[in-house]
């Protein structure tokens, strides 16, 4: 299953798998969605992994290949994840500021129930009641601080470890978090990253 994340976008054709990986894609597939399938019928908490490997017809040994701790069954790997994200930097639209092209990538992959897809919808339902999938998520973004400030810093002709590229990342990893309980999520979403565009300004245009 996505980390929320509703469609993929990419420059080139995929390259064609071959037999193997195609087979394990498949096992690593059938095993999240029968997971998932579980944990919304009777909860995060109340499933557990030998349950999930027999209902998926594999063996405990299998489904840890795949997902070495639990949440991960509810997630896909962090690595598709980090691409998008940095390509929302380094393939930003001419003259849209960081933070712009960061917002934009949060309410595209990171707010998905808000659009009414059923789909994620219920898996918003399931990470937002489960305090360890939120902490699991949240870590898992946040994982991509150093990543991002690295590209953050490079689109602005900063040094690698500048403390502002670094404190963008953080908080604009961590800023759609905000959107909980909100009437209007995608403009709690805005208003977070509105304020830092505000401060990405002051802090980039320093001597």
């Amino acid at each position: 299953m996505s980390d929320i994340d509703p469609d993929t976008e990419t420059g080139a054709a995929p390259v064609p798998m071959g037999r193997r990986e195609r087979k394990k894609a498949a096992t690593r597939q059938a095993i999240a969605d029968t997971a998932l399938r579980l944990f919304l019928e009777r909860g995060y908490d109340d499933v557990g992994i030998r349950e999930i490997a027999d209902a998926a017809d594999v063996s405990t040994t299998t489904l840890f290949k795949h997902f070495p701790v639990k949440e991960a069954l509810v997630f896909d790997e962090d690595a598709d994840q980090e691409a998008r994200l940095l390509a929302a930097v380094r393939e930003r639209s001419e003259g849209q500021s960081i933070p712009g092209a960061l917002c934009e990538h949060a309410l595209r992959y990171r707010m998905a129930a808000v659009d009414g897809d059923a789909r994620y919808t219920a898996l918003f339902g399931l990470v937002n009641s489960t305090p360890a999938l939120r902490d699991y998520l949240q870590a898992m973004w946040l994982r991509h601080t150093d990543a991002l400030a690295r590209a953050i810093a490079e689109e602005s002709g900063l040094p690698e470890n500048d403390p502002a590229c670094t404190a963008l990342a953080h908080f604009a990893l961590g800023a759609p978090r905000v959107a909980r309980g909100h009437d209007d999520p995608r403009q709690a979403v805005r208003c977070a990253f509105d304020l830092l565009e505000v401060g990405w300004r002051t802090l980039a245009s320093r001597d």
